[in-house]
């Protein structure tokens, strides 16, 4: 496997600008372990929700391109979304003894996920969200 620099570099580049995006809103608006942590709840909703809208985009409605797809799907996304810091809120929601609360927002974490992709993905499609 031969290592493509620029498809690193737009890795790198879409992770630093979406690292800054997460830690700006993580600091502005930082959670308490016994509160819903909505900050980070958003961030990972709505990059799931862009993951979903990129990738479907930027595969089957644009022409193919690694370094759009590296740059915002892989790197933003990936950075501005962040299975550690949801990690960190559950610990924390732990710690406190929140287990209810950390059991709620996981379960929402990954359901909403998944559903913000699928949906986001059939929109952009133009499929009809079937009920």
């Amino acid at each position: 496997m031969k290592l493509d620099r620029r498809e690193l570099t737009a890795v790198f580049a879409g992770g630093v600008a979406g690292t800054l995006v997460r830690v700006a809103l993580t600091v502005a608006f930082p959670a308490r372990a016994s509160a819903w942590p909505w900050v980070v709840f958003v961030i990972n909703l709505s990059g799931a929700l862009l993951i979903g809208f990129l990738v479907t985009r930027l595969q089957e409605r644009l022409p193919l391109s690694t370094y759009r797809r590296q740059l915002l799907a892989t790197g933003f996304c990936g950075a501005y979304t962040t299975f550690s810091t949801m990690q960190l809120e559950l610990l924390n929601m732990y710690d406190a003894r929140h287990y209810a609360l950390a059991a709620a927002y996981l379960g929402a974490s990954v359901i909403c996920g998944y559903a913000a992709v699928h949906v986001s993905t059939a929109v952009t499609r133009g499929v009809r969200i079937s009920r």
